[in-house]
């Protein structure tokens, strides 16, 4: 460009004014339109004063264009060397300097700010050939550069350094390469999806622009913060080296031919992919080895293990890993770990001695087989157990059953069909399960309840994991203080992520209510108990919603032979618990002259909504219901007037009821 306009000077240096006016010109690299060059260079001085004007400059190999460009510098001249250095503004931008140097065998150039300049040389012998030397050049000047591959990309902070080529040869694409060095780098998306923070990196960078553009980069990062959707990966201070080749088709979407990622000793992957035209990932086939699992979940796994609740989740031993997808659906997948243990520090699993392998395929059988030593569900242990699978037609499926130790007892996995995600279809997961006689004792002991004892014995026929949600068909039969408890409708929601819900409706049915309330510390009730719990809701295992009734049942407690009798400190804790008193001064005065008292029927049930339980019991009695009706002499009679009750207090009641702190309540 300056070349062009010195040359229209030359003729005219002596004059005391030149103009000239281009309406066109181009170069290999750039086209400039509506150029007006003006030189005024009195008799005899030593030097002029060049005024340059462009209403555009356009260099759409490179991605750079600007309007209304204006620079103005002291030309001087010694033979046929020119020089020319002043300030630049590009329409109301900020001001930078611009110094030309030229002869008829090299160009020379330099823009600046500061310390942060762009150096161009070309030579008059390779013409389509044009250096540029970068130094402390913030990233945003590379913005246009960058949008050639990478529209949605917008730079940030950090700076540029370096020394790329740039040639034009006449009909073949543009090529730019050098090696470069990226110091403190910013970068995001409008979208939030992809972002980088004080990235570092040294890499070559060989590029191709045309019909057919590429784009490879060999090289490292020094460390910076990276997202890429629910990727987080923190690399600290590593050095991590990278390998990385991309073309593109006219407006095609990209391919990834050759994707290399090796952050020693603790990931490194290899493999390919395709974008389509809006960014979006079309296929994916990568390899991956960790040699310690340990870090890999700081550098790598914090955005998925956060967005299932498992940020704190501790990964010991080494793996390898293989997945290929196409349009959203997984064609093949393995999983081999070495050593493995995953521990969730919360205690809702974890797995101890995980080796063996998982492998999957939509295109053709495979067998595989995964193993493990031991480890705990919600604090329930479990022992080793080995799951034998085979992957066809696009599901993973146990080729047998398989048992495994647990309370006491054993829980067999009869069925397990997997099927990874496909297009809009999420992962599902479908099994069955029974339960053989499972310690109750030690259910109780590992989830802090009472010392409940009995066992646990159930079928599962068919549960279905999709869509964070866990239903179960079918229902379990607990043998539980004599009697049986049924559990159906059950059914969890985030089983393993944040705040996990369970859902289900219970049923019991002759339960012993002297070991009843002998296990839960009460005073002692003997007789028989049937109760229900529907529509039972427990939100991180704590209950928020239920309607639960309770009450004796006499014929039972015929049948065997069992005595309904209340005693004195049973009354009194479930008056404290209720919040109800003795119905008459008579038993208030003389409750306390006897030890126990028989009753004809107990009963009472809540209705638990928004931290309230809406209480009642056997039936109506004034203004309050009846909870406990005697039977024979003294006639007891309990009732309760206080139908709302904070569901936290009544925990304190029922807590204090249990250790005996409790007084009787009379009125």
């Amino acid at each position: 460009m300056t070349a062009i306009a010195f040359a229209a000077c030359s003729g005219v240096a002596a004059a005391a004014t030149a103009q000239a006016r281009i309406a066109r010109v181009s170069t290999a690299v750039a086209t400039l339109e509506n150029v007006r060059v003006q030189l005024d260079w009195p008799d005899a001085a030593p030097q002029g004063v060049l005024r340059l004007q462009a209403a555009r400059i356009d260099a759409p190999g490179l991605g750079y264009r600007f309007g209304d460009v204006a620079w103005q510098c002291p030309l001087s001249r010694a033979g046929n060397r020119w020089r020319c250095e002043g300030a630049v503004r590009e329409g109301r931008g900020p001001v930078l300097t611009l110094a030309i140097d030229l002869d008829d065998a090299r160009t020379d150039a330099r823009l600046f700010r500061g310390r942060s300049s762009i150096a161009l040389h070309r030579d008059a012998r390779t013409p389509d050939l044009t250096r540029i030397d970068l130094t402390q050049v913030p990233i945003v000047w590379a913005q246009a550069l960058v949008a050639r591959a990478w529209e949605a990309g917008r730079l940030g902070k950090g700076t540029l350094e370096g020394r790329i080529d740039v040639r034009a040869p006449a009909d073949a694409p543009l090529q730019v390469s050098g090696p470069l060095r990226l110091s403190g780098v910013a970068f995001d998306t409008a979208d939030g999806l992809i972002a980088g923070e004080n990235v570092s990196a040294q890499a070559r960078l060989d590029m191709r622009v045309g019909p057919d553009t590429s784009v490879a980069i060999d090289g490292a990062l020094h460390g910076g913060d990276l997202l890429f959707g629910n990727a987080y990966l923190a690399l600290e201070q590593r050095r991590v080296a990278v390998d990385l080749l991309a073309t593109q088709h006219g407006a095609d979407g990209w391919h990834l031919p050759r994707m290399r990622w090796n952050d020693t000793g603790i990931l490194s992957a290899e493999g390919s992919a395709a974008l389509g035209a809006g960014g979006a990932l079309r296929s994916l086939d990568v390899r991956a080895r960790s040699e310690d699992l340990a870090p890999l979940r700081d550098g790598y796994l914090t955005g998925f293990l956060g967005i299932a609740g498992l940020a704190d989740l501790q990964l010991r031993g080494a793996a390898d890993a293989h997945l290929r997808m196409h349009e959203g659906t997984v064609l093949d997948a393995s999983f081999v770990p070495h050593g493995v243990s995953i521990d969730d520090p919360r205690g809702r699993f974890d797995f101890a001695g995980l080796e063996g392998d998982v492998r999957f395929s939509s295109t053709k059988p495979l067998d595989s087989e995964l193993r493990w030593s031991g480890g705990r569900l919600h604090g329930l242990a479990f022992g080793e157990a080995t799951l034998p699978f085979a992957s066809s037609a696009g599901e993973l499926r146990l080729r047998a059953a398989s048992r495994m130790p647990m309370l006491g007892g054993t829980v067999t996995f009869n069925h397990l069909h997997l099927r990874p995600p496909a297009g809009r279809q999420g992962l599902e997961i479908r099994f069955g399960m029974d339960l053989d006689r499972l310690d109750i004792a030690q259910l109780s002991q590992a989830l802090g309840w009472p010392p409940f004892t009995g066992e646990l014995t159930g079928r599962i026929p068919e549960a279905r994991y999709a869509d964070e949600r866990l239903d179960f068909e079918g229902g379990l039969s607990v043998e539980l203080f004599g009697g049986t408890v049924q559990v159906s409708s059950l059914a969890m929601e985030r089983p393993f992520g944040v705040a996990p819900t369970l859902s289900s409706d219970i049923a019991f049915e002759d339960i012993d209510l002297q070991s009843l309330t002998s296990v839960l510390g009460f005073g002692e009730i003997t007789g028989k108990l049937d109760g229900r719990f529907d529509r039972l809701r427990l939100v991180d295992w704590q209950p928020v919603a239920f309607e639960a009734a309770i009450a004796t049942d006499a014929q039972a407690a015929r049948r065997a032979r069992v005595r309904q009798r209340i005693s004195q400190r049973a009354v009194q804790d479930l008056s404290s618990v209720s919040d109800a008193s003795f119905v008459g001064s008579l038993q208030a005065q003389l409750i306390g002259l006897f030890d126990d008292f028989g009753y004809r029927r107990l009963g009472l049930s809540c209705y638990l909504d928004d931290e309230v339980c809406r209480m009642s019991g056997l039936g109506s009695a004034g203004n309050g219901f009846t909870i406990v009706e005697g039977s024979g002499l003294p006639r007891l009679t309990v009732v309760g007037f206080n139908r709302d009750v904070d569901w936290p207090t009544l925990l304190e009641r029922l807590k204090a009821a249990s250790t005996g702190d409790v007084k009787p309540v009379f009125e």
